[in-house]
């Protein structure tokens, strides 16, 4: 059968198995990888589906999988069923339309960014001077927040959230879209920064919550769910 289905790919990204979307009702993070690497390994040798990740975005994966004590028979299972495949970084072109809009995109996020940061200095020289130091327990320890902590506290959120959110803002997420670009294949992630990007890039996406979904739908359509 496999010769007779026409080649898929897919680029994985850090969130599809991270996320709780792919949880079943009191299913532990391990069960679930365990699950989707299960249905990606039956993908594969039924219906000529293959799953890729770049290195940068496997070791960002295996560094969080370790961090919640994973068990090693799932990065035997990782290591089997996704490939892992560097991106062309040279020979895959991007469209100059596309340059061009996150280049944009980044000047106005700077200029948010600026906004947010000016709001908070102006609401730092409302405080009082003599209110700007935090109380201390006997111990000399901090025993609460200052009325400027949290106006710096909120800064950073929002500042994050102005200049990160919803952007590419790391080499792992540039990495997906160039590999997927390279293969033609469709992106598979929950991070709407990607998303965003993958419609720029003229991609194909498919959430990641909704991936393991899409696989067993393909295997019920050929009836291989029906015979296992």
């Amino acid at each position: 059968m496999p010769g007779e289905l026409p080649r898929q790919r897919f680029v994985l990204d850090t969130s599809l198995f991270i996320t709780e979307e792919i949880r079943a009702d009191d299913e532990s993070l391990e069960d679930a990888v365990t699950r989707l690497l299960d249905l990606i390994a039956t993908a594969r040798l039924e219906l000529n589906i293959s799953c890729y990740v770049p290195p940068s975005i496997h070791d960002e994966l295996a560094t969080m999988l370790r961090e919640r004590d994973v068990d090693e028979a799932v990065f035997s299972r990782l290591n089997t069923w996704v490939v892992r495949k560097s991106p062309d970084r040279y020979g895959v072109t991007i469209p100059a339309n596309v340059v061009y809009n996150f280049i944009d995109e980044m000047s106005d996020r700077v200029d948010r960014g600026l906004r947010v940061s000016e709001k908070a200095i102006r609401e730092v020289e409302q405080l009082n001077p003599d209110e700007l130091t935090a109380g201390t327990d006997t111990d000399g320890r901090e025993e609460y927040m200052t009325d400027a902590d949290k106006i710096l506290s909120d800064l950073r959120d929002k500042y994050r959230r102005a200049l990160r959110q919803g952007v590419l803002d790391s080499r792992e997420d540039f990495d997906l879209l160039i590999l997927a670009r390279e293969l033609d294949a469709g992106v598979v992630t929950e991070d709407r920064g990607i998303i965003s990007w993958a419609d720029e890039f003229g991609l194909r996406y498919v959430r990641g919550g909704q991936f393991p979904t899409l696989l067993e739908e393909y295997l019920r359509a050929t009836g291989l769910e029906d015979e296992e």
